[in-house]
């Protein structure tokens, strides 16, 4: 069945936020110590309005990975029926925009990252009839739609990759990867000594047509995802090709995968003496953050402007800097970049400042905002993370303190949905999930396991599908099972389970992002007035509004700046000064 783009459509549906108290933790008073409980059944009613101009600049964008996230027919996986069906969940968590991660035809190498076709749905996650109606419905429900785009590399199944192996050396198709001969005797070495993101050598030597070991190819990444060669004009022009496509499906914009690294340094040279590369590095690397990747966004921003509705681009970008992420946003390139210098940042007041301050400086000058994020599908949940000693990184194997790493997770939110810019979220981060870290060998599938050199598997652990409801066989997630297995302790963690509990994370996010949206433009500006606090404390004032986290492992008497709108643990508050508990965010109002 053939589907009719939606050319340049422009409509979108808002809704209002849901009515519940302004404090998702119940709050103790020192004259009655009263409990305020949270709403159970949000309101859902819906409005037609004009869309929102720049809604992009504060917006809560929630990553879904749709693997992950709801099983429509039982087979286990999730697919894109189910994110429709959970639809109107995120329109009352409180969100602007689903970021949906691949969901096209793929070998599933890499979880969908090693694209075979970017028009095509994959048959694990429906068909095109499925995406169509995904984008419907989330529009029907004010919800907008940001697809993933994975243009550093393709799968090694890739019409195009699968012709360059088979017509041999010299197909044309080879140049449109970074096909080289080898080196040392019968070209029996790697090209250079660059290697893969998931450990051993970025090269991969193929077997000739007529069986003889011949040319390697690159990839950064797994070898079932050689990277294209973006010197090349054909790959641009297929790109451009793709953008269109989904634009005239409906989405609303792109993230787009390893946005840093599609063009390498002339001559691929060596890297020379150096650590096990790590994605999450500080270092410059020929491979990573060349200045050829803004003519790039600059042709693709000329081309999203064509279409209305304030589409838009967001770059998963890891530099050395965040005034080096700054360049991806300037006002002809891409509109947002993942913050990932914040989301390494650990659980201490001065670095969290340093690195507050550092970002609002450098977003400044280029007129973007400040884009914050905690989790993802690629690093360990910071309920887990903050559960652990600092210095470990975002790559952590180990359960470490669970109710201290929740604590602090819920304290972090708080601190994040407070600051200028948008914010995202990853699915179950809403519910206090911890990565899984003790999932049996047999059954992980991050290629970073396979292919070893230290590393450990670990996305596999942040990807376990999310609980709905406290009973069945995946807790609601589908009727036959999940692909990664739950731990028996997710029933309490569900959604069922939490939905109307005062003091639950998940009431807790609905609560904040209520606050956010309806009553304090908190997404709005690019700066904040810090505020003198104890050493270990952080307090802000955005005008009204004042935001205090205690990142110490001992509670601090802060100023009332106000009424307490929302507060990530049990506060008590007085007329004149509020005990803030340790590792918690209290956010202040007007009274």
């Amino acid at each position: 069945m053939t589907i009719r783009p939606r050319c340049h459509r422009d409509r979108l549906v808002s809704r209002p936020a849901p009515h519940r108290p302004m404090t998702a933790f119940p709050l103790r008073t020192k004259e009655a110590m009263t409990q305020h409980s949270a709403d159970p059944a949000p309101n859902s009613a819906l409005a037609t309005v004009a869309p929102r101009r720049d809604w992009w600049r504060d917006a809560v964008i929630y990553q879904v990975y749709p693997r992950s996230f709801a099983d429509s027919n039982g087979d286990g996986m999730g697919d894109l029926e189910g994110v429709r069906s959970r639809l109107p969940y995120l329109r009352d968590l409180g969100v602007d925009a689903v970021w949906l991660s691949p969901f096209y035809a793929s070998p599933q190498a890499d979880a969908g990252y090693d694209v075979a076709d970017y028009r095509a749905v994959d048959p694990m996650f429906g068909n095109l009839l499925d995406a169509d109606a995904l984008i419907r419905d989330a529009h029907e429900n004010g919800l907008r739609i940001i697809v993933d785009l994975v243009p550093n590399h393709s799968s090694d199944q890739h019409e195009w990759f699968r012709r360059a192996i088979a017509e041999g050396p010299g197909s044309p198709l080879r140049e449109r990867y970074h096909f080289r001969p080898g080196k040392g005797a019968n070209g029996a070495l790697p090209p250079n000594d660059w290697e893969s993101i998931f450990g051993g050598p970025a090269w991969t030597r193929v077997t000739e047509p007529d069986g003889t070991p011949g040319e390697w190819y690159l990839h950064l990444f797994a070898p079932e995802q050689p990277d294209f060669n973006w010197d090349h004009p054909a790959v641009g022009d297929e790109f451009r090709s793709v953008l269109r496509y989904w634009l005239d499906m409906g989405v609303d914009g792109f993230r787009i995968d390893v946005a840093h690294g599609l063009v390498k340094a002339d001559g691929l040279p060596d890297l020379g003496s150096h650590e096990q590369l790590r994605l999450l590095g500080n270092d410059v690397m020929p491979f990573f953050d060349q200045d050829g990747v803004h003519a790039i966004y600059r042709q693709w921003r000329t081309l999203l402007d064509e279409y209305a509705g304030e589409r838009i681009f967001v770059a998963e970008a890891w530099t050395p800097t965040v005034e080096r992420t700054a360049n991806y946003v300037r006002p002809d390139e891409l509109h947002q970049a993942f913050n990932f210098q914040y989301l390494s940042t650990g659980w201490d007041a001065e670095e969290l400042r340093t690195v507050i301050d550092r970002t609002l400086e450098a977003m400044r000058p280029v007129g973007a905002p400040a884009t914050w994020v905690l989790s993802n599908h690629d690093v360990t949940r910071h309920a887990t993370r903050f559960a652990n000693p600092p210095g470990l990184g975002t790559q952590i194997r180990l359960a470490g303190d669970r109710e201290l790493g929740l604590r602090r997770a819920r304290a972090a939110t708080l601190l994040m949905l407070a600051l200028p810019g948008s914010a995202y979220v990853y699915q179950g981060e809403e519910l206090g999930l911890p990565d899984v870290v003790d999932l049996p060998d047999e059954v992980r599938q991050d290629p970073a396991y396979f292919r070893g050199a230290g590393q450990d598997g670990f996305r596999d652990g942040c990807r376990v599908p999310i609980p709905w409801t406290r009973a069945g066989s995946s807790y609601g997630f589908g009727s036959g099972g999940s692909w990664l297995p739950q731990p028996a302790e997710w029933a309490d963690l569900s959604v069922e389970a939490q939905t109307g509990v005062p003091g639950s994370t998940l009431e807790l996010y609905r609560t904040a992002l209520a606050v956010r949206r309806a009553e304090r433009d908190l997404g709005a500006g690019d700066s904040v007035e810090w505020l003198r606090a104890p050493e270990g404390v952080l307090a802000f004032r955005r005008g009204d509004f004042v935001c205090v986290t205690n990142t110490t492992g001992e509670a601090v008497t802060s100023p009332a700046y106000g009424r307490v709108l929302v507060a990530s643990g049990e506060v008590l508050a007085g007329d004149d000064e509020t005990k803030v508990p340790a590792d918690t965010t209290v956010w202040f109002g007007r009274a």
